[in-house]
């Protein structure tokens, strides 16, 4: 079965990875589905952001990365995917992706699965990434 992980991933971080990597020791294929929403401005462009990971990925044939601008679960229809895979770093995060989880299971059929952050990963975002890019600090321990 093919899993669905997604997310702006402006930048995508060592945190992000973890999820991915987690991720395929359950499930026989990922695809990453970069999100592109025309009301935010992102760090990278699409292209960008798209290359970076297939880089990391670059070894492993069982990842695939796509762009996309639709609902999440009509990207998952289209491209075969059998289940959402969502990091979860604490309270906030569980509240929000639940919530979505039962919008899509709702609209879709589609099933979410939750996996929770590794405890020293929990605290690094993509936000706060790019919060400590602004102020000139090295980020590249956050960063695969």
């Amino acid at each position: 079965m093919k899993a669905l992980i997604t997310g702006s991933f402006d930048p995508f971080t060592i945190g992000h990875d973890d999820i991915v990597r987690r991720t395929l020791r359950l499930f026989d294929s990922v695809m990453i589905g970069v999100g592109v929403n025309e009301r935010k401005t992102y760090r990278q462009s699409t292209e960008e952001r798209i290359d970076a990971i297939r880089h990391i990925y670059a070894d492993e044939p069982r990842v695939e990365v796509k762009s996309y601008s639709d609902l999440t679960v009509d990207f998952a229809r289209r491209e075969g995917v059998g289940v959402i895979v969502k990091g979860v770093r604490g309270i906030k995060d569980f509240e929000y992706e639940r919530e979505q989880a039962d919008i899509n299971r709702r609209i879709s059929g589609i099933e979410t699965l939750l996996l929770f952050a590794d405890p020293q990963l929990a605290s690094i975002s993509s936000s706060m990434v790019r919060e400590l890019e602004h102020f000139g600090r090295d980020i590249s321990e956050f960063l695969p």
